[in-house]
């Protein structure tokens, strides 16, 4: 496999300057002396990471939630407990 002329840091400022920035690909591919087929070839590859990290987002979101959810229970099943418990010393 050829390895790439350009760092992911050209390639990451080039997709920036048309994403952020509203440039024309074909007007940044000329600046940078790249060609436009290129430079869209990188933009696909670009918005194919970002779907895959919002899925990884997603699944850390889920487990964070899961994880709150059970501690919200224990923490109920808790209180409850010490309300019992405060009750039968009041009642005495």
């Amino acid at each position: 496999m050829r390895k790439s002329r350009f760092t992911d840091e050209f390639k990451a400022e080039a997709i920036k300057q048309i994403k952020e920035r509203g440039h024309k690909v074909v007007d940044v591919a000329q600046r940078l002396g790249i060609s436009d087929k290129s430079l869209y070839l990188w933009l696909r590859q670009s918005s194919g990471k970002q779907s895959i990290a919002s899925n990884d987002d997603v699944v850390a979101l889920k487990a964070e939630m899961s994880r709150l959810k059970a501690e919200l229970k224990r923490t109920t099943e808790e209180r409850d407990i010490l309300k019992k418990a405060g009750k039968s010393i009041w009642q005495r």
